[in-house]
């Protein structure tokens, strides 16, 4: 599945952590967004990688499904990267 992550983290060390782990999982495409095609099993591993640095009083991390359909119908202005999605996943 596609997701678009948000996050939204108060403290600049646990930030830095987030932004750290996302990078593992996905393409940051903004500051505090990254576009990640996840496995059920990467999803629930990313969340427990992520629970461990999200104080849930004050920070916030957002996954936003999106289907092939609507990807195609995100319009970006200004610089976009060239990239492909391929929501097929080979498991060896």
């Amino acid at each position: 599945m596609f997701y678009l992550v948000c996050y939204d983290v108060v403290l600049d060390r646990r930030r830095t952590k987030v932004a750290h782990i996302l990078e593992g999982y996905g393409l940051r495409v903004q500051k505090s967004v990254f576009e990640c095609v996840l496995t059920p099993d990467q999803r629930e591993m990313l969340n427990k990688k992520l629970a461990k640095y999200i104080d849930e009083t004050e920070d916030q991390v957002r996954f936003y499904p999106m289907s092939p359909r609507y990807r195609k119908m995100v319009a970006v202005m200004g610089m976009q990267p060239e990239r492909k999605v391929d929501d097929v996943v080979f498991i060896v």
